[in-house]
């Protein structure tokens, strides 16, 4: 697999991840267990993969054009 540099090769991962911590804030908003430490560690994992997943939706934009 051929990738640039600087570019995640497992980029999949960084996907799966922000998926399964949107889906968990989710359920936790439709729980009873729901605080505002355990919100703010879930933002703390979201933010940084959706600003991975953003990047490589611009470069496979980008890779296209």
């Amino acid at each position: 697999m051929l990738t640039a540099p600087g570019l995640p090769e497992f980029g999949f991962v960084a996907v799966i991840g922000l998926i399964s911590f949107l889906s968990f804030k989710e359920v936790l908003s439709a729980s009873k267990l729901q605080g505002k430490a355990l919100e703010s560690s879930l933002n703390m994992g979201i933010v940084p993969l959706l600003i991975s997943f953003s990047a490589i939706v611009v470069y496979k934009i980008a890779e296209i054009l």
